[in-house]
């Protein structure tokens, strides 16, 4: 039981501004009321007039490439290839010897403005004999010299993968760096940093059998949030033949791993000038694919829609460009299935209502916005007030889950709700302010449809010091205010998984 909590109004009104008492039973709170007698045997939690929301969710994360991001080289903010390198120059010179075969990994770098392409052969000048493999920061290209091509088994390349051709790298890459003890460790770290800032839950999108792994990492002590793993299109046999659908609760893992969607990448990405588009880029003189590029066409997006449908999977449909939002709800109207469009970065007016109608939800990530602000205005300058529209989605009824995309963006609600309800990073006015939320709209799409707390609800209940609603006279003020939430605890069906001391 916990003692003496005000409820935060969550999608719903509180029933009374004064402290109640919330008994959880059986992994659901069963009682909230004033002065609830303890039971024998019953833990209370006294939380001193603290505020109790639901449990937050991240709803897209990928999760290996978050726990492993933190030791990974940071190349980020760099302005051109050179600063790059001159990085991976000095980590090579400070850096002691490295066993045979083992590769450097570093993350972060982002090419969408720089002045030129990045070349396989200025990696080499720096890098000798070491193997090198650089991750972009949206995680769709990866930059690799030579010996890292090698390794790997790659034909020689003049520059970046980009897609398709880096997908199956990027997720045997992790293999080659770390071993199973560094995984679990950077698994755990990551988990509990989760549950310290409230998270209770994800949706895990990294690249493999997700649904066999995770209830192995829960057995092992790994167990402080609730995990929905994805599967894709090359794993779907497999989960069809093991009779999973989303929902079902994977054996071994005590509750808290849940079978996910089927996850489909649309298309590619804004930095890497992939997102598909229905017009092209504004800088698409250069580009192959002036709109970028659609992964299955119609037809295939369709077959495999109906195909997971029938066998109980909700799907998840990866969609930054217009172009790749409208062929994905084609095919959500076309075979009725259940799921969400994820990122839905960029997308036409009249598509809005038409998600609504179709009752597809938008898991969008707000804090993708502070990255791709500038970019956006050098590629689609003709749409950017098309551009995370929160706003405008919430207000035609689309249903909003907000997540992080991690390593994307740090797995952090209290970030995203921050910059959906003030959209800038900086010192700048916000972008687009029309399209912003609200502190209590932010909190309620971070919630997994979990409202204000009452009995049937869930038993994930977090603690806060402070009032995530308390009003404030701008944006920017509530948006500091929320990156600054102190989490006291965290419970997940009444287990206490974070407690400050």
């Amino acid at each position: 039981m916990i003692r003496e909590a005000r409820l935060v109004p969550v999608g719903a009104p509180a029933p009374t501004d004064d402290a109640v008492d919330i008994r959880i039973a059986d992994g659901r709170i069963t009682e909230v009321a004033p002065e609830l007698r303890p039971q024998a045997g019953e833990e209370v939690v006294d939380a001193a007039g603290r505020w109790a929301i639901p449990g937050l969710w991240d709803q897209h994360v990928h999760m290996r490439q978050w726990a492993e991001t933190r030791n990974r080289l940071d190349v980020s903010g760099t302005a051109d290839p050179s600063e790059v390198t001159r990085v991976v120059s000095a980590h090579l010179a400070d850096s002691p010897p490295r066993p045979p075969g083992a590769v450097v990994v570093g993350f972060g770098y982002r090419s969408a403005t720089w002045p030129r392409p990045p070349t396989v052969a200025e990696l080499d000048a720096v890098s000798g004999d070491r193997a090198v493999a650089l991750v972009s920061g949206d995680a769709h290209n990866g930059w690799l010299n030579s010996r890292a091509l090698e390794s790997l088994g790659l034909p020689a390349r003049l520059g970046v993968l980009d897609e398709r051709e880096w997908f199956p790298v990027f997720s045997r890459l992790s293999d080659l760096t770390t071993s199973r003890e560094s995984t679990d460790v950077g698994y755990r770290a990551a988990v509990e940093a989760a549950a310290a800032l409230g998270v209770v839950g994800i949706v895990d999108f990294e690249f493999g059998p997700g649904y066999r792994e995770w209830p192995g990492r829960v057995a092992d002590g790994i167990d402080q949030l609730r995990v929905r793993p994805a599967a894709y299109p090359e794993g779907l046999e497999e989960v069809i033949a093991s009779g999973l659908r989303s929902g079902q609760s994977l054996p071994g893992s005590g509750g808290l791993v849940t079978m996910g969607p089927l996850k489909i990448i649309g298309d590619g990405s804004l930095n890497t000038r992939t997102a598909f588009c229905c017009e092209p880029f504004a800088d698409a003189h250069d580009l192959e694919l002036p709109r970028g590029k659609q992964n299955f066409g119609d037809a295939e997006l369709v077959r495999l829609l109906r195909w997971a449908d029938a066998t109980g999977l909700e799907v998840a449909v990866h969609a930054i460009g217009d172009a790749a939002a409208a062929s994905s709800l084609y095919a959500f109207a076309a075979t009725g299935a259940r799921g969400s469009i994820e990122h839905v970065q960029l997308i036409r007016w009249e598509d809005i209502p038409r998600m609504s109608r179709v009752g597809v939800r938008a898991s969008v990530q707000p804090a993708h916005l502070y990255d791709d602000r500038d970019v956006t205005e050098r590629c689609w300058p003709d749409r950017s007030d098309r551009c995370f529209l929160l706003r405008s989605l919430l207000d035609a009824g689309v249903t909003l889950a907000m997540g992080s995309d991690a390593p994307v963006a740090r797995l952090d609600p209290w970030l995203a709700m921050a910059a959906a309800v003030h959209r800038s990073g900086d010192e700048r006015e916000p972008w687009h302010p029309a399209q912003s939320l609200t502190a209590a709209e932010a909190l309620a799409a971070s919630t997994d449809g979990q409202r204000t707390l009452a009995s049937g609800n869930r038993g994930d209940v977090v603690l806060l010091d402070e009032d995530p609603l308390r009003p404030f006279a701008d944006s920017a003020a509530t948006s500091a205010h929320l990156k600054g939430m102190p989490v006291a605890a965290t419970f997940v069906g009444g287990r206490p998984t974070h407690r400050e001391h």
